[in-house]
């Protein structure tokens, strides 16, 4: 009897070692995460500021083909940042920023978070997807290369086409927006819930997410208010991602396990 109860209290001490193991290797890797999605987040802090200098300084996107065919033939630099491709950088570090969240509220609501995760990654692949910039790029070439005057019309008819169906004019884009704007939300009011964030990140993302949801779904229907709440989301912008930038910093600076239901305090 000794010797089988010596034998089945082995295991369980062994099993413990190994998911002790186990559990200090997997937070090592989400610190590296964290360290990762910090960076990503101060990213998309010096894009958001450079796509405001752009649109104040060289203009706003074209709004048409010849106009686009003739920005992209005088100065390609300028065309290709008009044409928000800075916005196609920002829609990508959301792919490692939301991942890094979702290891840090995991604990928190993984269901929540694992669905504003899945959300987001759904919505980038539909603005990537739905991009005008390298189509009309090429079309611009062609343009530039017409011998013809119906070549040209052409062209130019191929040019509008790619414009109505772009990330800013098309189903794909606006299901997209809805879709990046509502886990933003989703995941900012579960971060309010973590204790593991500065307050002003999770409030700077719902304000920011959420007026910017607001302009998506009433754009088709009154768009001079919308353009109103997207000035507005504009600012708290600035705000969230350099501050969740540096909770993720500070959270993959930790030494010890994250384990939010013994958390008492938040960062300061």
């Amino acid at each position: 009897m000794s010797i089988l109860n010596k034998t089945n209290s082995t295991p369980p001490e062994n099993n413990q070692s190994m998911n002790g193991s186990s559990t200090e290797t997997l937070d090592a890797d989400w610190k590296g995460i964290y360290r990762i999605g910090g960076v990503a987040a101060l990213m998309q802090f010096v894009c958001t500021l450079i796509i405001i200098i752009v649109t104040s300084t060289l203009g706003l996107k074209p709004t048409s083909a010849h106009e686009y065919f003739t920005l992209l033939e005088s100065d390609r630099i300028v065309g290709l940042l008009r044409d928000d491709f800075l916005s196609l950088i920002i829609l990508s570090l959301y792919l490692v920023t939301f991942f890094a969240l979702y290891g840090a509220i995991r604990r928190v609501n993984g269901v929540y978070a694992a669905f504003a995760t899945v959300l987001t990654f759904a919505a980038v692949i539909c603005c990537f997807a739905s991009h005008s910039g390298f189509s009309m790029v090429h079309l611009s070439d062609q343009y530039a290369a017409a011998s013809t005057d119906a070549q040209r019309s052409q062209l130019l008819a191929a040019g509008e086409a790619i414009i109505a169906s772009d990330m800013w004019n098309s189903t794909a884009g606006f299901m997209a927006g809805i879709l990046l704007q509502g886990a933003g939300v989703l995941i900012s009011v579960v971060m309010l819930r973590s204790k593991i964030f500065s307050k002003v990140t999770p409030y700077a993302g719902i304000l920011a997410n959420g007026f910017d949801l607001a302009q998506h779904l009433i754009h088709p229907f009154v768009p001079s208010i919308a353009s109103i709440l997207l000035m507005i989301a504009g600012p708290f912008y600035l705000l969230w991602f350099p501050f969740l930038g540096r909770d993720l910093f500070k959270l993959g600076r930790l030494e010890k396990k994250i384990t939010v239901e013994k958390q008492g305090a938040t960062l300061p």
